[in-house]
């Protein structure tokens, strides 16, 4: 039912999700919040981040054959719990990380893989991996088995899709909670996003949230959720008269909530059919994803 057809296609197979692909960006998402309210417990399962990387550094080496680096880079004052869906063709070693204020770990991934990472806020976990977070949760477990809960960013994959190209996205169809962006390295063409989370329409920032579309925990705001999902009806969920990406025109909505996350992250789907958001990479790239705001 989401747009990006040709990247939703290209996930719902690669990623071996049945009914639940990538491309059905599965989120409404939070704005950052300061700080987790409760100590942080991390489960001894729990991967260490890569102590050869910076934040502020970019991939710079070739990954082994047959297979990707993906480097997360945590630049907000709160952990970040990375999580990544199962790929049944493709499987990771592991759907699950922590990352610190000003951590990374790096990721090998598999090249034709397809799918999607997030990160999850204000979790606390046992020694065997079973707890909560406050957004992104995944059932409830530290390694995720499946899709994460709403709200969550997403940042999409699919590799080696069509024609030996890569396509990518970062997606806030159903809204936001941390704000991402997705740089390259190794490829053939011009990263589109600049280092720093720049496109030329603006730069990575945090989602002013409107008051009705706010979701709150603990007293804080952690997320921001559609129009579709906070006020309903069918022209906010482009469904009825406004179904298809003829009719589902944001312009046309009562308030084009859109633009809501289109400030926050020009680079980034703010709905549906927001098909321009899609990018594409060549030559067997890398990829840095940063959670945090410019400057």
């Amino acid at each position: 039912m989401r747009a990006r057809l040709l990247l939703s296609s290209l996930l719902l197979v690669l990623a071996g999700c049945g009914s639940d692909p990538v491309s059905v960006a599965a989120s409404l998402a939070p704005t950052p919040s300061a700080g987790l309210s409760s100590p942080v417990a991390v489960p001894s399962s729990a991967p260490s981040p890569s102590p050869s990387r910076s934040a502020a550094g970019s991939p710079t080496a070739k990954p082994k054959p047959g297979t990707r680096t993906m480097t997360f880079v945590n630049k907000l004052s709160e952990t970040v719990w990375l999580a990544a869906n199962r790929n049944k063709e493709h499987p990771l070693a592991a759907t699950g990380w922590v990352l610190r204020p000003g951590a990374s770990v790096t990721v090998s991934v598999p090249d034709k893989w397809g799918g999607r990472f997030w990160g999850r806020t204000g979790c606390s976990f046992d020694a065997s991996g079973r707890g909560h977070c406050e957004t992104g949760d995944c059932g409830g477990r530290f390694q995720c088995d499946g899709g994460g809960a709403t709200p969550a960013t997403l940042a999409e994959f699919a590799l080696a899709a069509w024609g030996g190209m890569d396509f990518y996205d970062v997606s806030m169809v159903d809204g936001s909670n941390l704000p991402v962006w997705i740089n390259v390295s190794h490829a053939t063409g011009k990263d589109p996003v600049s280092a720093g989370g720049c496109v030329a329409a603006g730069c990575s920032r945090a989602v002013d949230c409107p008051a009705g579309m706010r979701v709150a925990a603990g007293g804080r705001t952690v997320a921001c959720r559609t129009a579709c999902a906070a006020f309903g009806g069918d022209a906010y969920c482009c469904r009825g008269s406004w179904s298809g990406r003829e009719h589902c025109v944001p312009s046309k909505w009562p308030t084009d909530y859109t633009q809501v996350f289109k400030h926050a992250a020009p680079y980034a789907y703010s709905y549906a059919y927001d098909d321009s958001a899609t990018m594409a990479c060549k030559g067997g790239c890398s990829y840095r994803i940063t959670f945090g705001v410019s400057g």
